[in-house]
Formats: structure tokens, sequence, C-alpha cells
């Protein structure tokens, strides 16, 4: 019995190290950039020691939690998440002041959150039983944005994509997010048997797709588009049906889902580009920003600058220029990464984002093939992936912006909270077993 047990008690207890020292790692990068950018300002405020007193704490508490409820969990993702967030908030802290205290607020309501959401098995049970319930409440809340919706920064000409109650607001679309891939991957799991019977059989097929799955792709088709004609939100648009066409792909095995996906994205795009002039903005400068390098295109332009100016070892916290770039702390805090931690950084956060993307598929692949768990876990980890590439993308021109935030990184209470979730369900995932 002895010789069973030992090795399963030396594996866990290095496992558990591991998450240890990585969270002591980031605290250890957070405390040097914290202390440095103090430098630069010739004093450390109370307010830097408590938003770094305060991520220490929820780390600790976090560890604590995690280690008394999932034992058995992935040991990766928790200390990621919590290093991208700290992160995020020094560079909050270091762009704009005031608003690097609501986001430690948000940080411990987020933490909070993630260890309900990994510490019970509720959250999953609801999300498969009540998924209609919820994607009503998720329709009704966007429905509401759409006729009640407020922009924080004031701007009558904004996207109006905000609820909010006095000086607090919440973007519905984030909690959508979780939502619909939810929805997607319990109907998907629910109607596979019959879909490869279906195959099996050589049953009615439209273009060799069965209506089962072509119905559901222009479905989620037909929601992205009412979001880019009410909202203007052409990156929640994009997001939602790239994620659910991939769910779609991995419960069908069909390529054809993915061109015909393709190639509705892109006739979205081109009738977006002729009607709406925001879409029509983004396409231009997005193909050629330099002759109005100082008015429309300003934000791309110098975004690029900044990622120059970086080059492979940044400029060091405090010392570079990124609060040239309107909206840096939140649509382009990749940007000011890579001009204060140059090309290093740059490698880091991409890394980082793709081991959570990466553990999150390897659980999907450990669940049940095709079940709700699996396609929960590669839905809420291509959410993470296609996101963070969007932003990416748009901030170096790769492709047009779309206005989505970088997970954790990134100013907003909704995107961390959601965001953290997301971790917490991949936990809890990864420590169950279909």
């Amino acid at each position: 019995m002895t010789a069973i047990t030992a090795p399963e008690t030396n594996e866990k207890k290095s496992f558990l190290n591991v998450e240890r020292i990585l969270l002591l790692l980031a605290g250890v990068f957070l405390l040097v950039n914290f202390f440095a950018l103090a430098f630069i300002r010739s004093g450390f405020g109370i307010t830097d020691a408590l938003q770094l007193v305060v991520w220490v704490v929820c780390a600790a508490a976090g560890q604590w939690w995690l280690e008394r409820r999932l034992p058995r969990r992935d040991m990766l993702l928790f200390p990621i998440a919590m290093f991208l967030s700290g992160w995020g908030l020094l560079l909050i802290n270091r762009l704009t002041q005031p608003f690097a205290d609501r986001q430690t607020v948000w940080l411990v309501i987020s933490v909070g959150v993630m260890m309900l959401v990994a510490g019970f098995p509720h959250p999953l049970r609801w999300l498969r039983n009540y998924r209609y319930i919820l994607l009503m409440i998720g329709l009704v809340l966007l429905v509401g944005t759409i006729i009640l919706g407020r922009n924080p920064s004031g701007f009558a000409d904004a996207p109006q994509l905000w609820l909010g109650i006095g000086s607090v607001f919440f973007q519905p679309s984030e909690a959508l997010k979780i939502i619909l891939v939810a929805f997607l991957a319990s109907y998907l799991a629910e109607q596979y048997p019959a879909l490869r019977a279906e195959e099996m059989s050589g049953g009615r097929r439209f273009l060799n797709v069965s209506p089962r799955i072509y119905g559901p792709i222009l479905l989620m088709w037909g929601m992205s588009v009412v979001i880019l004609v009410w909202q203007r939100d052409l990156g929640t648009a994009i997001l939602f049906f790239i994620v659910f066409l991939v769910l779609l792909y991995v419960a069908s095995g069909s390529t054809f889902i993915l061109a015909s996906g393709a190639a509705l994205i892109l006739i979205a795009g081109v009738v977006a580009y002729k009607l709406f002039a925001v879409v029509e903005l983004r396409v231009d400068i997005w193909l050629n920003p330099w002759p109005e390098a100082d008015g429309r295109a300003f934000q791309i332009v110098q975004s690029l600058l900044a990622f120059a100016a970086g080059g492979i070892f940044g400029q060091g916290i405090g010392q570079g220029s990124p609060g040239y770039i309107p909206v840096t702390h939140s649509d382009f805090i990749f940007a000011a990464i890579a001009e204060e931690w140059g090309l290093l950084g740059i490698i880091v956060v991409i890394t980082c984002i793709a081991v959570i993307v990466t553990r999150g598929l390897r659980i999907a692949i450990s669940q049940r093939p095709q079940s709700f768990l699996s396609l929960l876990a590669a839905g809420l980890s291509m959410l993470i992936a296609v996101q963070s590439l969007m932003i990416m993308a748009g901030v170096l021109k790769v492709i047009p912006l779309t206005g989505v935030t970088l997970p954790f990184l990134s100013y907003g209470g909704s995107s961390l909270l959601i965001s953290f979730i997301i971790i917490g369900l991949l936990l809890r995932l990864s420590a169950s077993e279909d």
C-alpha cells in the first residue's frame, strides 16, 4: 500500500510546489516593478502599497482555497491568471492611477467569484440544466443594453455597450460569452448521438452538412449581425461567431462549417463596411493609416510607434511614452507592454495566454469526447484564444481594430470578472470526470 500511495503524495506535493513557486515569482516580478515605478515617480504611495498587498492576499487566499477544494486541479491556470492580472494592475497604475483603484476592487471580486465557481459543482450544473433560462436572461440584458445602454466615457457617439447604476458599469455582452458557449456546448452534446446516427444512415443533408448543424450556424451569424447593427460592437460579434464555428467544427468534424462560416464573416464585413461609418473607418485606417496619422488614424499609428520604440528589451517601466496612445489602459495595453518591456514582454504575454489556452484544450481532451464538459472546456479556451488574438493583431495592424479587451490585462471590471470565471470553470473541469 505504501509503495502505491507514496508516489502519488510526492507528485501532489511537487505540483503544489510548482503552483506556489509560480505565484512567488509573479509576486517578485510585481514587487520589483512597483518599486521601479515608485523610483521613477520619486515616491511609493499608500495606494501603490495597498494594490500590491491586495494582489498578494488574493493570490494566497485563492491558492489556499483551491488546495482545499480542488487538490487534483490544473496547477498552471491560477498562477498565470494572477500573474497577468497583477501585471495589468501595475500597468493601469502606471498609465491612469485613478482607474487602478477600481481595478483593484474588481480583482478582489473576480478572485472571490472564481473561488466559488471552482470550489463547487453547482455552476456547471446550472449552465447545463438552466441553459434556456440563462440564455433568455442574457438576451434580455442585451436588449436592455440596446435600449438603455451607456458609455462610461460620456461621449455621445461612442458605442453604448454598458448598463450602469451610479458609477458602477457592467457590460452584458461579457457575461453572454459564457452563457452562449455553455448553451451551444449543451445543445451539441445532446444532438451529437442523433447527428452521428444521421450521418451513418445517410440522412437528409444540405451541401454535405446536416441541417441540425447548419441551423445553429445561421442562428449565431444572425445574432452576431444583430449585435453589430444595433451596438456597433464589431469585436464581440466576430468573437461570438468564430468561437461558435470552432465548437460546431469540434462537434461535427465538418470542414464545410469553417469554410461557410468564413464566407459569412466576409459577406457581413463587406455589408457593414458599406453601411456603417465606424466599420469603414476601422478598415480604412487599417489599410493605410499614414495619411491621417495626426487625425483619425492617430491611435493605431501611435501604437505602431510604441512597438518600434520598445525594441527587444523595452524602455523600462515608467520610461516610455505609451500615454500618447488614446485609451491605452484598455484597448491598447498590449502596445504599452511592447514599449516598456519590449519584445521580451510581448513573448511572455503571448506565452502565458498560449499556456492557458493549451491547458484548457487539454482539459477538453481529458473529458469524454463530444460531451458537454468537453465542448464547454474547448469553447471557454477558444474565447480566451480568439479574443487575445483579435486585440493583439489589431494593435499591430495585422487586422482591423475590433475594440475587444486583452484578457486579464486590460482595464475593465466586466472583462476581468468573466476571465476569472472562465479560469474557475476550467479549474473545476480539470478536477472532474465526465
